[in-house]
């Protein structure tokens, strides 16, 4: 097995381990982590379409974060809006078209302000956003799916259209930028609650390939290492004696890779070439 030290037999078993390694410790976890992720999101939204709504301060406390098990849950909250406080999320994609969000927190008769996001807008011909319809005035009633911050943006908040204008649904950055402390989270709105205007939808089910994505990669690494193991076997058997192999002087150049020979005499081409005396 003295071959294996040739520099070429050390890199190819070099890249080979690597590859295996990183099929089986780093991008087959990493899908079946994804797998886990979106089994989980298919399950809330299932909980979203089959629970009844619950008041907002049952599943998360005052001033508290929701936890990720309640995301998506329908709640309920009574208070009064508070528009000088509304920042727009721009630059969202909804049923696969450019829409801007509209958050206007709440004062809740709890005591906390929540931040409700009533639907999205869509930019008018010119580019421009629409006129947005005010939250109406005096104390609702809304019911919505509790949803979690989305984790502050990387650029900062701008002022575009008249609109104090933001790139995340994260009530930190909204609250920053509006003026208005809120507590973490928000409440998506249903269709036909006060101050909706067009509600955003609930995402299809994601159909998960991730758990089969992870298993293709351990295939691969599998498949890396049965490559090596044919290969290394074969260059043994050749080193032994045990595989047909020809000089380099005596192959034709027509020969492959291999050394497996290409046999002249059966070809069109050299029987023309030894009729011509070309061979």
């Amino acid at each position: 097995m003295r071959f294996l030290l040739r520099p070429g037999w050390i890199a190819l078993t070099l890249a080979v381990v690597a590859f295996a390694f990183a099929c089986a410790y780093l991008l087959a976890p990493w899908q079946f982590h994804r797998s886990d992720e979106r089994d989980g999101t298919n399950a809330a939204l299932q909980r979203a379409v089959t629970t009844a709504p619950v008041p907002r301060g049952r599943l998360v406390p005052p001033g508290t974060e929701p936890a990720a098990d309640i995301a998506w849950r329908q709640v309920t909250v009574t208070g009064t809006y508070r528009p000088e406080g509304e920042v727009l999320v721009r630059l969202r994609s909804i049923e696969g078209s450019p829409a801007t969000e509209v958050m206007t927190p709440l004062a809740t008769t709890t005591g906390e302000t929540v931040l409700v996001d009533r639907g999205y807008v869509r930019s008018g011909d010119t580019g421009g956003l629409p006129p947005i319809a005010p939250a109406p005035g005096g104390t609702v009633t809304l019911t919505g799916y509790q949803r979690l911050d989305e984790g502050a943006p990387d650029r900062p908040a701008i002022v575009a259209d008249g609109h104090r204008q933001v790139y995340a649904a994260d009530a930190p950055t909204i609250a920053a930028a509006g003026g208005v402390a809120v507590s973490p989270g928000y409440v998506q709105l249903l269709p036909n609650q006060p101050g909706v205007l067009t509600a955003v939808p609930l995402p299809p089910p994601d159909p998960n390939p991730s758990y089969s994505y992870a298993w293709q990669w351990l295939i691969f690494g599998l498949m890396a290492i049965g490559a090596w193991i044919y290969f290394a076997r074969l260059e043994w058997r050749r080193a032994h004696g045990l595989e047909p192999h020809r000089e380099r002087d005596d192959q034709d150049p027509r020969d492959a890779a291999d050394g497996t020979p290409w046999d002249a005499r059966t070809s069109t081409e050299a029987k023309l070439a030894d009729r011509y005396g070309r061979r």
